[in-house]
């Protein structure tokens, strides 16, 4: 595991003179990678520093995590990335915030922001984008108005913040994050992102309100929200209606996404040939590690997970090489020769998945359970993304940057924040008709 986490960090180039601190190497066409998944990547060292107790990359990953805060805000947008920033972007990097206060990773020095703080800033930020004009509710793709895909509004950011709502309120206690949660979700599954089945779908455009579904599928999307539930169901002391969605989304997801019990991106890791992109590369990594955590969240769960987690991951070491290089099809018994950081986190989320049931492997923290992080209900209030735009803005143009009321969790105040807008990133994924490869 050391081998493949030291391998994976050898993508890094943050910590070089010249290069900027916490990325990955990019935006395109400048390396692969794309600025959310820097924070997906110490995500994954944050677990496995957790799991294995070594402490070697750790200030590095600190650094790397306060470095993109994106000051004076500190909510996760950074001036160099608000032109191309989504809401599921900058939700990774407030995800990894989050973990990080739930695991007691270091805390940063006084003067820094905090990880609790970080993540309930970019909670509050996307609390107050919440757009009721189209669809009924739901968070856009993208956050600068001129962005290809502002008019789309996808699972995985309405996933994320779903997400981040539900740990928040487990660790604070604070049921007006477990009302959002709910919000998100229910949002969700109305508009026929969820369906009966329990499948969840990409997404769907705001002009045709939200009813032109794009039925890809992606295992990180079904993660994120399994995840969530599990959090929900924890939070709620066992809830029925949490215990029912958590074990559908889990069934199903584990139908999809493991055939013969061996993980596959179904939308692009095709039989005849692999068409992802870089992002897609990696999102086996979250799909092991978010379906591990539930069954600490859920225990019930363990005897349907585990089993599965542990096939997956024999079948992904067959795909590494004694030097840790690993490869990225899993289900082929050998080395396939495709590598980059999303494959090195694969492994390495795999590993940590089937690491789950041991000391000192503990359960997400509260602040009543020993957790430390400072948190700032609110922070992140009155951050704006500003980046110049050209042309007239029409009142259909604001529709995703109206006046909404932001709930300041710590208690009752509110307060109306404005929005901005902005100008964006380019198409990537053509066959899907959105940029980032659907992120």
């Amino acid at each position: 595991m050391a081998t493949i986490a030291h391998n994976l960090l050898s993508y890094y180039k943050g910590n070089l003179s010249g290069m900027t601190p916490g990325i990955l190497p990019g935006p395109p066409p400048n390396g692969d990678y794309y600025w959310w998944e820097g924070g997906a990547m110490w995500g994954t060292m944050v677990d496995y520093w957790l799991y294995t107790g070594d402490t070697s990359y750790n200030p590095t990953a600190e650094y790397a995590m306060v470095y993109q805060a994106g000051p004076p805000a500190n909510s996760y947008e950074p001036a160099n990335w608000t032109a191309s920033l989504g809401n599921d972007d900058q939700g990774f990097w407030g995800m990894t915030a989050m973990l990080a206060a739930e695991s007691n990773f270091q805390n940063p020095p006084e003067k820094d922001p905090q990880w609790l703080a970080l993540a309930q800033a970019v909670f509050n930020t996307q609390a107050a984008r919440w757009d009721t004009q189209y669809c009924n509710g739901g968070l856009r793709w993208q956050i600068p108005l001129s962005n290809n895909g502002y008019d789309y509004k996808n699972s995985i950011a309405n996933g994320i913040f779903f997400n981040l709502g539900a740990r928040l309120a487990r660790y604070t206690g604070n049921d007006s994050y477990a009302t959002w949660a709910e919000t998100a979700y229910n949002w969700t599954a109305d508009v026929g992102y969820i369906d009966s089945s329990f499948n969840i779908y990409d997404g769907a455009h705001v002009e045709h309100n939200c009813t032109d579904i794009n039925k890809a599928q992606f295992s990180y999307t079904a993660a994120a929200f399994i995840q969530g539930a599990g959090f929900m169901y924890n939070y709620t002391n066992g809830s029925a209606l949490w215990g029912q969605r958590l074990t559908s989304l889990t069934n199903r997801t584990l139908d999809v996404f493991f055939p013969n019990g061996i993980a596959v991106e179904l939308a692009c890791e095709l039989p005849a040939s692999i068409q992802c992109t870089p992002d897609m590369l990696s999102y086996k990594c979250y799909l092991h590690r978010w379906l591990a955590q539930v069954t600490q969240m859920a225990p019930f769960l363990s005897p349907t997970i585990l089993p599965v987690l542990k096939t997956s991951t024999q079948a992904a070491m067959k795909n590494c090489n004694p030097d840790g290089t690993c490869g990225f099809r899993w289900t082929t018994g050998s080395y396939d020769g495709l590598t980059g950081a999303g494959q090195e986190m694969n492994a390495l989320g795999a590993l940590m998945s089937v690491m789950i049931t041991l000391e000192p492997v503990k359960a997400a923290l509260t602040n009543l359970t020993g957790g430390t992080s400072v948190g700032n209900a609110a922070a992140g209030v009155g951050s704006t993304v500003s980046v110049t735009t050209y042309g007239p803005i029409t009142a259909g143009d604001r529709a995703g940057a109206s006046i909404l009321t932001i709930l300041i969790i710590s208690g009752i105040v509110s307060m109306l924040v404005w929005m901005s807008t902005g100008e964006g990133e380019g198409f990537r994924l053509g066959l899907f008709g959105k940029g980032k490869g659907m992120l």
